[in-house]
């Protein structure tokens, strides 16, 4: 079951397409931070979806916010993917442990190996104040989680 509207978020701490470490805790006080869970790189529909998001960056920077986006690929690929899109966020590798920050956010589909396509806004205090979780292959609608934005 998936992270709930006023649980806190659990921390983790993931590398980056560049080698980086990530804390969800480093933002707390500082940024709220939208939370992407994506199946694969590469892929159409998540090409798409991180590629709006890229295009709408100040969307987020100027409601104080960071993106991370978390697939269950490796650094490697992800590396490739971020350049070849021109992605300037970061995109954090959930590979090993396989999944085990997709599983605590409960959209890791075991079936298939990945996770699912999980949106979390966090506000800067750490506690989730809006979700949604779609299907492999439906994408999400950016404007609902900027509009989500709108409401801390």
């Amino acid at each position: 079951m998936a992270i709930q509207v006023g649980d806190k978020a659990p921390d983790f701490e993931l590398k980056d397409n560049h080698g980086a470490t990530v804390k969800l805790s480093d933002f707390r006080g500082s940024q709220n931070v939208v939370l992407l869970f994506y199946p694969f790189a590469f892929t159409g529909v998540c090409t798409g979806e991180l590629c709006e998001v890229r295009d709408n960056l100040p969307r987020f920077s100027d409601r104080d916010t960071q993106v991370l986006a978390v697939s269950n690929d490796s650094i490697h690929t992800l590396r490739v993917f971020g350049e070849q899109e021109g992605l300037e966020y970061p995109l954090l590798s959930d590979f090993w442990p396989h999944g085990e920050v997709s599983r605590a956010y409960g959209v890791f589909a075991e079936d298939k190996g990945c996770a699912v396509r999980g949106t979390f806004v966090i506000d800067k205090e750490g506690v989730v104040r809006w979700t949604v979780v779609n299907a492999l292959p439906d994408a999400r609608d950016l404007n609902e989680y900027v509009e989500a934005l709108d409401t801390l």
